[in-house]
């Protein structure tokens, strides 16, 4: 019996795609420079029996399992390879449970981040992971890649938030791993070892994750600076200082000429960087005025304080259009996503520039600059071979420059296809072991997301 009379026998046919164009349609994510290949066949299960199924059926043909959520991510994580199933579980996308007395909500991995967020705040709750993405990522792509969001430098990233899983391992049996409870140490925490291993220990069925008080509302100020260092100067004040915003973004010269380009935001060709504050404690008012003297006294020419929540959304507008801005300059953009010690910020920055000015090339920068998370965003014509190399070459010295300043080749984005080089330099020959190591005990065969990570 071939792969798809084996599928076909513990599936429903609508959740079996065969059509090489549609296949095709999914076989990568939204990385550059990350390679593909073609599917043998896509499945849309709607229930934990039926990956069981799929699994079962992949270690018994010994055919790789690629697994997928909404394919927002952009490290080529989610990337087909030739004659793989590829198991794409945005059809599971049920919010199983909210429980405002223990703070959990059980969701499955194809509920979309916005939705899970919104439904929380109903009851009085916030799920805080909020990637830039979070109307079309998934839960499951969340945990799988372990992002991260804007609020991460007061609420911390989404592995902070997952209590427990049920997997479906290799070989189809099932795992719950973790708890519901406010506490647990029994074992090894097995939990965050999926947390971050981007579908190649096992399938995410299903989640706990623990959910916070609603907030109340932000208010923000936006402060512009004559250089990267004196902002990066102040970021490292509002952190030392013992501040908790709820959001520290800074975007740089080149991200606000691409922003006043499209916008009309009407920021001074003077204005060298940018940094967005926001909190949402219970006098926002009394922070911003803090941090606005701390930003003054770093060398900011202009601090402007939002007084409401309406003013607020257009402080913070220039940030949510840089990528759509720097998308415009060229025909194509490559995101890194670098993080380093909020003291070596500043070098970060610097040393970003210098690579642009090397390569030739426009690279702009938006960072969360509160956790020292960079993203790097090299433009280029896609056309051109030499201006795409040098677009690539300036990408692996971004990283270089990032591991040189006690930094992570990757913040909230993943390694993939796409840095996979890169993680062994990063963690050496005894990690790279190691792990290699746990891989082979979750999934002997190497069916998981073949070609990932390492």
């Amino acid at each position: 019996m071939d792969l798809i009379a084996r599928l076909r026998a513990g599936l429903p046919g609508e959740a079996i795609l065969t059509d090489p164009d549609v296949t095709g349609s999914y076989a990568n994510d939204m990385a550059s420079f990350c390679e593909a290949g073609t599917p043998a066949v896509v499945v849309l299960p709607r229930t934990v029996e039926q990956v069981q199924h799929i699994m079962r059926t992949a270690t018994e043909l010994r055919v790789p399992v690629v697994p997928q959520g909404a394919r927002t991510g952009l490290s080529g994580a989610a990337n087909a390879s030739d004659g793989c199933i590829v198991l794409s579980l945005v059809k599971m996308d049920r919010i199983i449970e909210i429980n405002p007395v223990d703070r959990i909500a059980v969701v499955e991995p194809g509920v979309i981040n916005a939705v899970l967020s919104r439904a929380v705040n109903e009851h009085g709750l916030y799920y805080p992971p909020d990637p830039s993405s979070w109307e079309q990522c998934s839960i499951g792509g969340n945990i799988g890649t372990a992002s991260g969001g804007l609020c991460c430098v007061k609420y911390g990233v989404t592995a902070e938030y997952v209590l427990g899983l049920d997997v479906v391992l290799a070989d189809g049996r099932l795992l719950t791993c973790g708890r519901r409870t406010a506490k647990g140490v029994a074992g090894y925490d097995l939990t965050r070892l999926f947390v971050g291993s981007e579908g190649s220990l096992g399938i995410v069925v299903r989640a706990v994750l623990a959910l916070k008080p609603e907030p109340p509302g932000q208010l923000a100020l936006a402060a512009e600076f004559p250089s990267t260092a004196a902002a990066c100067e102040a970021v490292c004040e509002i952190m030392a200082r013992g501040h908790a915003p709820s959001l520290l973004e800074l975007m740089d010269r080149t991200s606000i000429r691409a922003v006043n380009a499209m916008a009309r935001m009407g920021l001074p060709d003077s204005t060298e960087a940018l940094l967005l504050a926001a909190f949402d404690t219970p006098d926002p008012a009394a922070d911003l005025a803090a941090v606005g003297a701390l930003c003054t006294a770093a060398g900011a020419t202009e601090v402007v304080p939002a007084e409401t929540a309406a003013e607020s959304d257009l402080l913070l507008q220039a940030r949510r259009l840089t990528l759509t801005a720097l998308e415009r300059v060229k025909s194509a953009t490559m995101i890194d996503d670098v993080c380093v010690p909020r003291s070596r910020l500043a070098d970060m920055l610097d040393g970003t520039a210098a690579i642009a000015e090397k390569y030739g090339l426009t690279i702009g920068v938006c960072a969360h600059a509160g956790d020292g998370n960079t993203h790097p965003t090299v433009c280029f014509d896609a056309a051109d071979p030499d201006e795409s190399r040098r677009a690539r070459e300036s990408f692996d010295d971004i990283m270089a420059l990032g591991l040189r300043l006690g930094g992570t080749i990757t913040g909230e984005h993943g390694v993939g296809v796409l840095k996979k080089e890169w993680l062994a330099r990063e963690l050496g020959p005894v990690g790279v072991e190691l792990q290699r190591g746990i891989k082979e005990v979750f999934d002997p065969l190497g069916i998981l997301n073949p070609g990932k990570l390492f």
